[in-house]
């Protein structure tokens, strides 16, 4: 005996839920195998759940297409900050600076690492201390240090506060539509379930090779187990004939 299995994706499931509407669409009441106050929830549910569906590809899809641009984004503004502090050590390094100078910048004043802004909050973190130490430090009189500047540094940190907000933005969307597939989902398949149940009791009178392909019509997915398959299509055959002279 073939066996039965409900979709586990959300387009098979869409797919399964058009099929058993068409049909019943094209057959009158008294011929469709499942009741009218189920097609009334099939018409009401499953332009509700196609729709989300969409939105969710769209907008998971927006945030693959952009998150291109925001790692290369967060890269450069990390690339820059980077240097100016390997710039800013190099001078204290020549004498061209006082060690103190490190201070300013919330860093240890004997300590010539870079911190860790291996993060995005850690390089929120330390991009801000290094430029409003930095222009903190211009406005005593310090002179500016160079090649970067810390005007591109700030450039290219805005750029990534920017990018960054915008990508939590298209995240928070995707996570949004992606609940709410959740809960639909198990609405989905409860329906598609019921649907299943009635067309099967409505042909459970007939035998197996008659009973399968009229289920099939409405959307059932049936699977053989091994050794099924030959006598499978056997049966089939003998349905169309059948529904040929029908």
């Amino acid at each position: 005996m073939p066996y039965r299995r409900l979709p586990n994706t959300d387009t098979a499931r869409i797919k399964a839920m058009k099929t058993a509407l068409e049909k019943g669409k094209e057959l009158p009441p008294n011929k469709l195998a499942f009741s009218s106050k189920t097609i009334v929830r099939l018409q009401k549910f499953l332009p509700m759940f196609d729709h989300n569906f969409q939105l969710y590809r769209q907008a998971l899809a927006s945030q693959n297409k952009k998150g291109k641009d925001y790692n290369e984004t967060l890269r450069k503004a990390r690339i820059y900050l980077t240097h100016f502090i390997r710039i800013m050590n190099m001078a204290i390094f020549r004498g061209d600076l006082p060690g103190e100078t490190r201070a300013f910048y919330g860093l240890a004043t004997d300590e010539s690492t870079v911190p860790s802004i291996s993060t995005e909050n850690e390089l929120m973190s330390w991009g801000r201390r290094i430029i409003e130490g930095e222009e903190f430090r211009i406005k005593k009189g310090g002179s500016p240090i160079t090649n970067p500047t810390i005007a591109v540094v700030k450039v290219r940190f805005e750029n990534f506060i920017e990018a960054w907000n915008y990508h939590n933005t298209l995240a928070k969307r995707t996570f949004d539509y992606t609940e709410k597939n959740n809960n639909l989902r198990k609405e989905a398949d409860e329906l598609i379930l019921q649907v299943w149940n009635e067309v099967e009791n409505y042909h459970n009178a007939l035998p197996e090779e008659l009973r399968k392909p009229l289920s099939e019509e409405y959307g059932i997915i049936y699977f053989y187990r091994k050794g099924e398959l030959e006598k499978a299509n056997a049966s089939e055959a003998q349905a169309q004939t059948w529904s040929e002279s029908v």
